[in-house]
């Protein structure tokens, strides 16, 4: 049975990855360059990049194309632009550019540490009227959270049951 994580890796093996300061130089140097935030709407709404498109990874591949409720006309346009995939941590993000090669996207990368990293590395997000957020508000957001009733209990049996 495959796992989420061994899953991530999986495609990692035909995903390239860059890293915060990767994507600060990229947005420089390229105007046209996408960055396409996978999370959901209420995640995008509380901060995200500025000027980054919000598809969720769940409609992600009706998005794509023409002809469905879901169909986002920016990214099917760019098939042939600079996609960089971003999620909070870096790991929806790689199946999501894993997902976008399939369909013919031709230069696609996925952002190493997600938009924690980014917090991280000290880099500029907005909320979604488009006001700074602290970096500060962006470490507590981004920390790691499990309720006790999302954590593995020691007698775990595989089977559902």
């Amino acid at each position: 049975m495959q796992k989420f994580i061994g899953l991530v890796q999986r495609y990692l093996r035909d995903v390239r990855e860059i890293m915060p300061w990767d994507l600060e130089e990229r947005l420089q140097v390229n105007p046209d360059l996408l960055v396409l935030d996978v999370r959901e709407p209420y995640e995008f709404d509380v901060m995200h990049i500025e000027g980054s498109l919000n598809v969720p990874r769940g409609i992600l591949e009706s998005a794509c194309e023409w002809d469905f409720e879901e169909t986002e006309p920016k990214l099917v346009r760019c098939r042939k632009q600079e996609v960089v995939v971003a999620c909070r941590s870096g790991y929806r993000s790689v199946l999501a550019a894993f997902s976008l090669q399939m369909l013919g996207y031709q230069n696609v990368v996925s952002l190493k540490t997600g938009l924690r990293g980014w917090n991280e590395y000290e880099q500029p997000m907005v909320d979604r009227n488009g006001n700074p957020v602290d970096f500060d508000d962006g470490d507590d957001y981004f920390a790691t959270k499990l309720r006790k009733s999302q954590m593995k209990p020691e007698d775990w049996v595989e089977e559902c049951g």
